[in-house]
């Protein structure tokens, strides 16, 4: 299979412009087109829908672009591995990340990565929804959670340690809890949902942050605006330590049951489809920002 003609697929179904792609490969608009029907008629299948409108991914087309990705990643690897051609850093690269970690810590190293990779366009999907890596095709995405996909792998960054915490104004009013059981009778702030979470003391006793049992409950899809509500005295939220080491170190929250924390071991991880080859864009990313964030977590220095 011509990998030309894939990279041109790739390209077109990222810019939605196949005159655009083929320019980029140093094609003319009509044979640019004529090599994307040229492989539709090898796979008996239409990757892409044209109009005189418009270009879209069709079902099939959005089913086949991370192979497609995976053979060009492939070819790059072997010609690499005979000493010819080049793992090039250039394309598009699809990232999702949780919005509030983002911005508090991949946009700020965004400008020198840019200036570094000058040929590399970032395309980032930044959303505390939970998504499908494959379905989107993404080339990377961040995760706060252990994988259950086997078509996946991971890369450690950091360990994401979550505390209870509260606004100085709540405790003040509503009381310190100084036992779990006391949670019982305070406002939650809730992630996502109302699911309990296993705490252990550090000397070994388990207790458990219950939402559902609060007499007053608050339940949220944005990290952001958990934190928000939590500094303006809406109840007791539990945190990533990421989210709130500032805040704490400030004073602007106050941690909540220090001598408890999560009994399981969260982390955040770099997540990619499973490949015997990881593309050199994937890897130059994943390795900066293990770099600039895993190697000495700004969070664990408070």
């Amino acid at each position: 299979m011509d990998t030309q003609s894939l990279r041109l697929f790739v390209l077109a179904s990222e810019t939605l412009n196949i005159s655009a792609a083929g320019r980029t490969l140093g094609m003319a608009p009509a044979v640019a087109s004529a090599r994307l029907a040229k492989l539709e008629n090898l796979l008996g299948a239409e990757l892409l829908h044209r109009s005189t409108r418009k270009v879209s991914v069709s079902l099939e087309g959005q089913d086949f672009l991370p192979y497609a990705r995976e053979m060009i990643a492939q070819e790059e690897a072997a010609l690499a591995a005979l000493g010819k051609g080049k793992a090039e850093i250039g394309g598009t690269l699809r990232f999702a990340a949780p919005s509030t970690f983002a911005q508090l810590y991949v946009a700020p190293l965004l400008p020198a990565f840019m200036d570094q990779y000058p040929d590399l366009t970032l395309d980032l999907h930044l959303s505390d929804a939970q998504f499908d890596l494959i379905e989107g095709s993404y080339d990377l995405a961040l995760r706060n959670s252990i994988l259950e996909d086997s078509s996946l792998t991971a890369r450690k960054l950091a360990d994401d340690t979550r505390v209870l915490c509260a606004s100085p104004e709540y405790l003040e009013k509503y009381g310190v809890p100084v036992d779990p059981v006391d949670l019982a009778v305070h406002r939650m702030v809730a992630f996502r949902d109302l699911e309990p979470r296993n705490l252990i003391s550090s000397n070994g006793i388990r207790a458990a942050f219950a939402p559902r049992q609060a007499s007053h409950r608050l339940v949220l899809n944005d990290g952001l605006t958990q934190k928000q509500v939590t500094l303006s005295g809406a109840g007791i939220s539990i945190n990533s330590l990421w989210a709130v080491h500032r805040e704490l170190t400030e004073g602007l929250l106050v941690r909540v049951l220090p001598e408890y924390a999560l009994a399981d071991t969260p982390a955040l991880w770099l997540i990619y489809p499973k490949s015997n080859v990881v593309s050199a864009k994937v890897r130059v990313f994943m390795d900066y920002l293990i770099k600039h964030i895993g190697k000495t977590p700004v969070w664990t220095k408070s």
